[in-house]
C-alpha cells in the first residue's frame, strides 16, 4: 500500500455557540458541535425521514480560530475540512474515548456558508487566507 489518507469534509450547522479557550502560551483552541442531516422517503410508509449526526469539531489553526470566534454562532452553516482524531482520557476510573474532527495548524479549512446581509461569506484555510470576502456582511 502506498500510504493512507485521513481527511474529513463536512457541511452542517453549529449546535451551539463555539467555545474558545486561551492557553498560557497565548494560543487558542475552538470547540463546537456540528450537525449533519440526511433525509429520505421511507419506502414502506411513504413518510419523510431524517437522521442527524453530531460531530465534535476542534480548531487548532490560530487564523481559523479567530474567524470562528468572530463570526460563528449557534445555527451557523459551515464547511469544515479536517482529519479524524480519537483521544482517550480517564473519568471516574473508566477509559473514555472521544472522536473529533480536527482542523489543525497545517491542514484543514473552514468556510462560512451563511448568507448574512448581502450574502458574502468568508473562508479561512490552513494558510490563513480568506475566501471571496474578508468577513460576512451584516
Amino acid at each position: 500500500m502506498a500510504g493512507s489518507v485521513n481527511k474529513v469534509i463536512l457541511i452542517g450547522n453549529l449546535g451551539k455557540a463555539p467555545e474558545v479557550r486561551t492557553f498560557q502560551s497565548g494560543d487558542k483552541v475552538c470547540n463546537f458541535t456540528l450537525a449533519t442531516s440526511e433525509t429520505w422517503k421511507d419506502k414502506a410508509s411513504g413518510e419523510r425521514k431524517e437522521k442527524t449526526e453530531w460531530h465534535n469539531i476542534v480548531i487548532k489553526n490560530q487564523n481559523i480560530v479567530g474567524v470562528a470566534e468572530r463570526y460563528l454562532s449557534k445555527g451557523s452553516k459551515v464547511y469544515i475540512e479536517g482529519h479524524i482524531e480519537t483521544r482517550k482520557y480517564e473519568k471516574e476510573g473508566r477509559d473514555v474515548y472521544v472522536t473529533e474532527i480536527v482542523v489543525g495548524p497545517f491542514r484543514g479549512e473552514m468556510t462560512l456558508l451563511d448568507s448574512k446581509g448581502s450574502g458574502a461569506g468568508a473562508g479561512a484555510s490552513e494558510s490563513g487566507s480568506y475566501g471571496e470576502a474578508s468577513a460576512p456582511a451584516g
